[in-house]
């Protein structure tokens, strides 16, 4: 709002300041405003400028600034900026690795203060991330004190903390002073920081990078030094090689933390060839002794960017609801290294429970790489955005390299020269040494000195200046020895640096020769940390192999209440809360699933096993499923085929209807037939739909049948109507239905049954407080559907359906 008044404010001002001058605005379309100055688009002094130029120009300008300056690491010296600010000022300040730790605010409040003016939060986070071993897989900073741990612990407050540059930083800030890099000012003209450090080490590589700017991301992987070493030498000598050749020396990422990687190398080749795919990362695992009658096997790495306390928390989820009776229990023996111990029964396939683990937790997964960097342009301090493969990250290092010698050589060679220039003065002088003493005691001070030098001898004003400030000790026949022999050995070198500035040869040659330096100094202490294992035997499982074989019985109360136990032998006697009713009782075996019915016309099915086990009242089955508001359960089977028969369709018969299929009928006079083999397997939480009742109708109930039932159904206005089961339409789908009969205004369909024989029957409640039992004998006659039915009261209504009597459920083989 402060805004706007504002830009109105200035545009009424700019509005006045026109008419002051008579200066007519020139546009006319409303979504034009006025603005003093306008940056990126080109229009300045109060002209009219498009909300649409406008706010893309600055949109750009953000997501530009975002992407260079912020998210994306450079491909030459592999930081970010924050990264970078903070490696040089702790050069600048000296605390590398050869002096103690310094404190953390120090170094955070230097960084800001100089170089990166955005909040000490951002700065010492990434501080943190350059000293953590198990994110950095070669950290360039020292920490001393809290920096994080792999449970997720963050570092402790930077006034705790201390830290220094770690050994490898030297090879990435040693020839900064030696004009190796571009400089540029500082965010207030102040100072001024290198674009790019002058690295040795392939620093993008070897400890990866991930960010997310706007529009692109970067997720690059840590990579062993080493192999990266050994491709950049083969790269040197054969600059033809491929991405996929290159796959040769650099067998895969090499991530901090270990792990295993699942990629055949054809796939991994793939990867590096295009830039981006996922890397399958799991964790290793050893076999530990069987004691106490329990197997232990120990899991000793884990997955890069995994946090190790909730992954230990997500097993032990699996562990306390057992979802796999096998696994007894977990305990997380970390110290420095990963280790956490898994027990499982003796006589458990520890194979099929870590594949289950790998797929059901964070034990295993997927690295997603993609290798978007920033490379360099013709302006030096803007780097553009781009995607590369394995091979062009490899050049651009190459030729940064190739730069950086050249500058050093060039630095070097103009260092020597001066060197040189003011030996060559050094030799004219002590060829007259005595003249030039007498020259020096008969003048007037230094300047004269100079002067009487320079006409003397033919020197210049820095030769002079130079043997002024010589001391006399340098004057001895020894030293003055000494003085030619660097003078003729400076003439040397420089002429060798002339012929290798001269020679790309050898520029290639002396690059090699540093990057193989690099290599045998971190070698030794470099090991490939993960392995890289194609499983093509990974065992198979499905859910139904950790679930115990036993036969349970499944009871569903009227109001919602789930529970299971091993044998419930009278449903009466069973625990029930008061006012409420046994509405189903099922058995079947725990790997077998069973199905609850909604009046929403939608099915969930979950595995017997999934089922509560308690003596109590039960859990409500919301837990188990989502549940629409006033959604309730009105009926539910087992699927277990010793309790529901046949519910397949059998192929040699030319009818689908199955043996065994279900009923369901709605409030508004509408049946249908429906499988039961589409409900077998487990659904997910929000269901599937069996039934499409109309806009204000609901399902009454559901009631499996062989087909050659009678339907005896009641409404609330008394009519009842009584027809063959195998009149209704078999969908294969959800649907509707047909008329089971017709309805009048204000009347609803309260209840049916099945009934196979006369001693089923429908029980119903009417407003008067009897009982009414419509059975298939005497005066209640079977028709057709679809009919009006017939009128059993004249006076009052039908106000329910009483709940048929439930038996003990006895499971009998098929």
């Amino acid at each position: 709002m402060c805004k706007d008044k504002r830009l109105l404010g200035r545009a009424i001002t700019l509005a006045k300041r026109r008419r002051a001058k008579k200066v007519t605005p020139q546009y006319n379309d409303p979504d034009h405003l006025l603005f003093d100055d306008v940056d990126g688009v080109g229009n300045k002094n109060g002209q009219a400028v498009s909300l649409h130029d406008a706010a893309q120009a600055r949109y750009l300008n953000y997501a530009l600034s975002v992407i260079t300056s912020r998210a994306l690491p450079d491909v030459r010296d592999g930081l970010k900026p924050v990264q970078r600010r903070i490696l040089y000022t702790m050069w600048q300040q000296h605390v590398t690795a050869d002096v103690k730790h310094r404190k953390c605010a120090g170094v955070v409040g230097a960084v800001m203060q100089h170089y990166h003016p955005h909040g000490d939060t951002a700065i010492y986070d990434a501080l943190v991330r350059l000293a953590q071993p198990f994110a950095m897989r070669n950290p360039l900073v020292d920490g001393s004190g809290n920096f994080g741990s792999l449970d997720g612990d963050a570092a402790a407050a930077m006034r705790y903390t201390e830290c220094r540059l770690a050994r490898i930083a030297d090879d990435i800030l040693a020839e900064t002073h030696l004009e190796t890099v571009h400089f540029c000012s500082n965010y207030d003209n102040t100072k001024t920081e290198p674009v790019v450090l002058p690295a040795r080490i392939p620093n993008l590589l070897i400890n990866g990078a991930t960010g997310i700017a706007v529009g692109m991301a970067t997720n690059i992987p840590p990579h062993n030094l080493s192999e990266v070493c050994r491709a950049l030498a083969a790269l040197l000598k054969e600059p033809e090689l491929k991405a996929y050749q290159l796959c040769k020396y650099i067998k895969g990422p090499d991530f901090p933390t270990g792990g295993q990687i699942l990629n055949t190398q054809v796939e991994l080749r793939e990867i590096y060839k295009t830039g981006s795919g996922p890397v399958r990362v799991r964790a290793t695992y050893e076999l530990g002794p069987i004691k106490r009658g329990s197997r232990f096997i120990y899991i000793t790495s884990i997955p890069y960017t995994v946090n190790k306390a909730q992954l230990v928390e997500r097993i032990g989820e699996i562990v306390l609801k057992q979802k796999l009776p096998q696994m007894l229990n977990i305990k997380d023996l970390s110290t420095d290294d990963v280790r956490i111990e898994l027990e499982m029964k003796q006589d458990a396939d520890h194979r099929k429970i870590l594949a289950y683990l790998y797929k059901q937790t964070p034990l295993a997964t997927n690295f997603n790489v993609n290798l978007t960097c920033l490379i360099p342009t013709e302006n030096p301090q803007v780097g553009r955005p781009e995607r590369c493969d394995l091979r062009e990250i490899l050049q651009h290092f190459l030729n940064f390299r190739i730069e950086v010698v050249t500058r050093r050589l060039e630095h070097e060679l103009a260092q020597i020269k001066h060197r040189i220039h003011i030996l060559k003065g050094y030799a004219v002088v002590f060829d007259d040494l005595d003249q030039a003493i007498h020259t020096i005691r008969t003048s007037d001070g230094k300047q004269d000195a100079a002067k009487k030098l320079i006409i003397r001898f033919k020197l210049d004003a820095c030769q002079a200046d130079a043997i002024l400030e010589l001391k006399l000790y340098r004057l001895a026949r020894l030293e003055i020895r000494v003085i030619r022999d660097e003078l003729k050995d400076k003439r040397k070198l420089a002429a060798n640096i002339t012929r290798t500035l001269k020679s790309k040869t050898s520029l290639r040659d002396l690059v090699g020769e540093e990057i193989q330096q690099i290599r045998k100094s971190y070698a030794k202490r470099d090991k490939r940390r993960t392995k890289i294992e194609s499983v093509s035997d990974e065992p198979q499982y499905t859910s139904d192999d950790f679930i115990i074989v036993e036969d349970s019985h499944v009871l569903v109360t009227q109001n919602g209440l789930v529970k299971r136990q091993k044998e419930i032998r009278d449903p009466l006697a069973t625990r029930l809360r008061e006012g409420d009713h046994v509405l189903a009782l099922f058995g079947g075996s725990t790997r077998c699933t069973c199905v609850f019915f909604t009046n929403f016309g939608a099915a969930y099915t979950c595995h017997i096993t999934d089922i509560p086990a308690t003596t109590g009242y039960g859990e409500p089955v919301q837990k188990l499923f989502k549940f629409k508001d006033q959604e309730k359960v009105v009926a539910a089977f087992s699927l277990d085929p010793r309790s529901t028969g046949t519910i397949a369709q059998d192929p040699s018969r030319s009818d689908p209807v199955p043996s065994t299929h279900a009923i369901a009928v709605t409030s508004d006079g509408f049946g249908m037939r429906f499988g039961l083999e589409p409900f077998v397997e487990p659904s997910t939480r929000n269901g599937r739909r069996y039934a499409r009742p109309a806009e204000g109708a609901t399902v009454v109930g559901v009631e499996s049948i062989y087909g050659n039932e009678t339907i005896i159904a009641a409404t609330s206005q008394a009519r009842i109507i009584l027809c063959p089961a195998d009149q209704f339409t078999y969908r294969i789908g959800p649907a509707r239905g047909v008329v089971l009969i017709k309805l009048s205004k204000g009347d609803q369909l309260i209840g049916f049954c099945a009934a196979r024989g006369r001693r089923d029957a429908l029980e119903v409640v009417t407003s008067q407080g009897t009982r009414r039992t419509i059975s298939m004998g005497g005066k209640h006659e079977v028709s057709g559907r679809g009919g009006k039915g017939r009128q059993i009261m004249k006076r009052g209504k039908l106000v329910g359906v009483l709940a048929r009597p439930v038996e003990a459920p006895v499971l009998c083989e098929t």
